[in-house]
């Protein structure tokens, strides 16, 4: 069953947003980006060392919004995809959460679904 996080328009375009959701009996980290109408959904959680994205807050952006950067060493990644094009942890990716925006609500979905 999807999960509501928030409404689209609580989350400007071109901005993030930080949640905490439950996965089973354990609390996760995730964020959200949107573009537009579409969202784009990942684990708060660097491919290299593990440490939370966010330098602050609901920031996980570079300062002109193209990229998703991780404050502990400044790998970026694509937004569409997580994929990383910069720093010590380039060809991996970031783990996406199945997102969705349906009427305006932006919904997690569970696994499988």
């Amino acid at each position: 069953m999807s999960k509501r996080l928030c409404r689209l328009d609580e989350i400007p375009d071109g901005e993030s947003r930080g949640f905490e959701i439950t996965v089973g009996e354990d609390e996760v980290e995730i964020f959200v980006v949107r573009k537009g109408d579409d969202i784009y959904g990942y684990l708060n959680d660097c491919p290299h060392i593990g440490t939370p994205l966010n330098w602050n807050n609901d920031k996980f952006l570079t300062l002109d919004g193209a990229m998703i950067v991780c404050a502990t060493h400044g790998a970026l990644f694509r937004i569409e995809d997580g994929h990383c094009t910069a720093g010590p942890c380039i060809g991996t990716k970031l783990k996406r959460i199945e997102v969705i925006n349906r009427s305006g609500e932006v919904l997690v979905l569970p696994p499988g679904e």
